[in-house]
């Protein structure tokens, strides 16, 4: 059975005729690590995930990665660059085996502008990462390295099934991973966690980071953010 759009969440009730979109658009299938888009590109497709992980983030000069955003199924990537045309700012790699819906810009701005529903949920979507993306400048400006980890550590984590109050990251991201999305060295990480391990704020199992105290967590940022340390 070919692909279509119409098992794409975000064309759920977009209200178009998906059999005159299907055939503009690629499916490809990326193995883990393969490289989906390199910075400054000038390609201007999107990428709607069917299947699968990439991660998004910029490699400085000097080789220092800093990661943005890791997307799974469900969600998509690269709308920026089908909306102004301008090149790539980050680079795209699959973190697992995965299954693409590559769409043209083209196709994509017209869908946007036939269907309300599409274009209501870009505009919200766009909106949200602007938020987040002040709320990380935020943090950098304003959190030592410890609260930027509790931050990011909150930001990854889902409540914990079975454990009320209790939240878990899953899997739990390496050391080196924590420390491109806050900005410094894996061995400072380290000590970070190993720390609130001692407190009994986390604990790691085979099956994530589990976070035993996020209340203490979100006490702790609040009261950073007022005292400007």
């Amino acid at each position: 059975m070919m692909p279509s759009l119409a098992q794409i969440p975000f064309f759920k009730e977009a209200g178009i005729d998906f059999a005159r979109f299907d055939r503009r658009c690629a499916w490809r299938r990326y193995d883990e690590r393969e490289l989906v888009i390199d910075y400054e590109d000038d390609s201007s497709e999107v990428y709607f995930i069917l299947s699968g992980e990439v991660r998004v983030l910029i490699r400085t000069p000097a080789g220092k990665e800093i990661i943005l955003a890791d997307f799974r199924a469900e969600q998509f990537f690269g709308e920026l660059a089908a909306i102004d045309g301008e090149k790539r700012t980050a680079n795209v790699t699959a973190l697992t085996r995965a299954e693409l819906c590559v769409m043209p810009a083209l196709t994509f701005r017209e869908i946007l502008f036939a269907s309300p529903v599409c274009c209501d949920t870009i505009l919200r979507l766009l909106a949200s990462r602007v938020r987040e993306l002040d709320s990380r400048l935020a943090e950098q400006t304003v959190l030592d390295l410890r609260h930027r980890l509790y931050s990011e550590i909150l930001r990854l984590s889902q409540p914990r099934a079975g454990h009320a109050g209790e939240r878990i990251v899953s899997p739990p991201p390496f050391h080196h991973d924590f420390a491109a999305r806050i900005g410094c060295r894996r061995e400072q990480v380290s000590r970070e966690l190993s720390a609130m391990a001692r407190e009994g704020l986390v604990e790691k199992l085979r099956g994530g980071l589990v976070v035993l105290k996020p209340r203490v967590l979100e006490a702790r940022i609040a009261l950073a953010r007022e005292s400007g340390d």
